[in-house]
């Protein structure tokens, strides 16, 4: 068997059982089926000869999520994995046995992208399942047990002095957990552009939602009308990259969520592919610029298995081109 040598810079993939496991069952939208549907569409486009695949090391520890996580959040979902029924939030996100451990890999697998890009081994990785955007420091929401992305930006500060980090959201609802999460805070540059929140969940994201107090100015979100398409995400999107260029961040997250394609079950935006390679194209040029080329691509959300495959494996195919 032939085996490809890794190579320093390469895109890297974090796939692998441990997250494949974050789903809640037959029928749930966001089913553990996503993961596989995600590398079947890279071997499609022969992107797997292009990145390094390799599967994440471990989950999170109980410190690592309480950077962001209230330690009364995480003692419930490790007695809700314990339990193994019921309900995490209001109904959207069951409970089932080994809910913890599985949460916990997402953000260990977020954390390992993450440390590999602080420390310069690559510029460029993407998590499938991961970018869980509805977590909110002290609860479950809308499928999300855990904030990846809230603990990453704690961590990012703390282990290697990153100060600046800019999360990109391009999901169709509202990334309300880390908006939130870090509403306050200047240091953490905010772009996401959803459908409006007058007609989907989480009913977030006005555009007079811009930060409060020290971190106003720094959070944009920017609502779309239901049947939105690629030229309302283009006439979005100079605004979205006008925004970061000004804020020069140290760091790129973009939560690549796949449900603002045309055609998903949950949603009503209408973007092709394409819209997710622009994104994924402009943001690899900001962070070349601004960013010693770091950017992290988070799965996030999308519910119409074609529509993950597409825009996911579309988002690797331009930050391999990138390089």
């Amino acid at each position: 068997m032939f085996f490809r040598r890794k190579k320093k810079g390469e895109v890297r993939v974090l796939a692998g059982e441990a997250i494949a496991e974050y789903g809640f069952g037959n029928g749930h939208p966001f089913g553990p089926d996503r993961h596989d549907v995600f590398l079947r569409g890279l071997r499609e486009r022969d992107l797997d000869s292009r990145v390094w695949i390799e599967e994440p090391e471990r989950p999170a520890t109980r410190a690592e999520l309480e950077l962001f996580h209230t330690p009364r959040h995480v003692q419930f979902i490790e007695r809700m994995s314990q339990e193994g029924i019921g309900f995490l939030d209001e109904g959207d996100t069951p409970a089932f046995p080994g809910v913890y451990h599985t949460a916990a890999s997402v953000v260990g697998a977020t954390l390992q992208a993450g440390e590999l890009l602080a420390t310069g081994e690559v510029t460029r990785a993407f998590v499938p399942i991961a970018g869980l955007h509805h977590a909110a420091r002290d609860r479950t929401s809308g499928f999300c047990v855990f904030n990846d992305i809230g603990v990453l930006i704690e961590q990012l500060r703390r282990r290697h002095g990153i100060r600046r980090v800019a999360y990109v959201d391009i999901d169709a609802h509202h990334g309300d957990g880390v908006y939130y999460g870090f509403a306050s805070d200047p240091e953490v540059v905010f772009a996401d552009m959803h459908e409006d929140g007058r007609f989907l969940f989480p009913g977030t994201g006005d555009r007079s939602e811009t930060g409060i107090g020290p971190g106003e100015g720094m959070k944009l979100n920017i609502p779309l009308h239901p049947g939105a398409g690629d030229e309302e995400f283009a006439e979005a999107w100079r605004e979205i990259e006008a925004f970061l260029d000004d804020a020069r961040p140290e760091f790129f997250i973009m939560v690549a969520g796949a449900d603002s394609l045309a055609g998903d079950p949950l949603t009503h935006l209408q973007f092709s592919e394409h819209a997710h390679g622009a994104a994924a194209r402009a943001i690899c040029r900001l962070a070349d610029r601004h960013a010693q080329g770091r950017v992290l691509g988070l799965g996030g959300g999308g519910y119409n298995r074609r529509n993950v495959a597409a825009a996911w494996s579309r988002v690797v195919e331009e930050f391999a081109d990138s390089i």
